[in-house]
């Protein structure tokens, strides 16, 4: 047996149970974890959105709505409340990053073995727990460097997928929206790559702590935000925005149409309210991408 951390969707509440240690998989690796890293926005909503009421969910989460509404019509309606409630009642692994220790390596695994250092992802494989069996396009080996560095490389991928997507080049300016994990990434991740960075968070601490990661400008209220990316810009506003705050609120996606410039491109990378303004983004001609998790191979067990 093993401990692992489970959310109980149904009402919120976070718990350590004993589980029995996961089978290993032919494609898979068996890893006994070093470090485990805690997402702080992305699992605070999860806790947060479990701990709603039934309606506060459905308000929240309407594609979820719709897609029960669809079962309904589909297996009528006492067997779907059956299912929904099953789900909700269901405790949920919590954690997608973390590093550690080879434990054992699946029969088709042929570059990693037992003892080597890997660094995890993925939600429902890289979880909380004590030991973690990864599929081998989420786990990588590395060599002389620290567990709780390599135990962000997950946050790291998604910070990258959504700096390439932006498709930001040398010299452009780049603006932030949550200051978070991955937002802070982000900013290190462009200044690395030659860009002029404005970042934006209502937390001021976090505000100092990107300015020290190499932010050129930061900012804890919207206006100071667009104060910001005009000066940069000589009135033109941010080349590209990346949205890495994790809010159920529209604002972010509101805001990032007032910073970007003429034709810029807009990145949502974290879990935010997507109600578009449409006039803005008309106006401006704006590009609007959606960040697909950590890029390829995440959801293409082929890749």
């Amino acid at each position: 047996m093993i401990k692992a951390v489970f959310q109980n969707f149904g009402d919120g509440k976070v718990s350590l149970e004993d589980v029995p240690c996961p089978a290993l998989q032919p494609n898979s690796v068996l890893v006994a974890t070093v470090n485990s890293l805690v997402s702080a926005g992305t699992e605070k909503l999860m806790v947060d959105l479990g701990r709603k009421s039934l309606v506060g969910k459905a308000r929240q989460r309407p594609d979820l709505v719709k897609k029960v509404l669809a079962k309904v019509r589909t297996d009528g309606l006492i067997p779907t409340f059956q299912a929904v409630k099953t789900r909700l009642d269901s405790p949920v692994p919590m954690g997608y990053s973390l590093s550690g220790i080879v434990i054992e390596a699946g029969e088709e695994i042929v570059n990693i073995k037992t003892g080597d250092h890997v660094a995890c992802g993925g939600a429902g494989y890289a979880s909380h727990a004590e030991i973690v069996c990864v599929p081998k396009n989420l786990c990588v080996k590395f060599n002389n460097l620290p567990f709780e560095d390599t135990a962000f490389t997950t946050l790291g991928a998604i910070s990258m997928q959504g700096f390439r997507l932006s498709g930001a080049r040398l010299g452009e300016t780049v603006a932030v929206i949550g200051l978070g994990l991955v937002g802070l990434l982000a900013i290190q991740i462009a200044k690395a790559a030659g860009c002029y960075v404005a970042g934006m968070d209502i937390n001021p601490e976090r505000c100092v702590l990107a300015t020290k990661l190499g932010c050129d400008r930061a900012a804890s209220h919207p206006e100071e935000l667009i104060s910001h990316c005009l000066d940069m810009t000589k009135g033109h506003g941010a080349d590209r925005v990346l949205i890495c705050a994790g809010t159920s609120s529209h604002g972010p996606v509101e805001l990032a149409g007032e910073v970007a410039r003429e034709k810029g491109v807009v990145v949502a990378v974290g879990m935010v309210g997507m109600n578009v303004p449409r006039q803005l983004y008309y106006q401006k001609e704006l590009t609007l991408k959606v960040s697909k998790s950590y890029g390829p191979g995440r959801y293409d067990s082929q890749y």
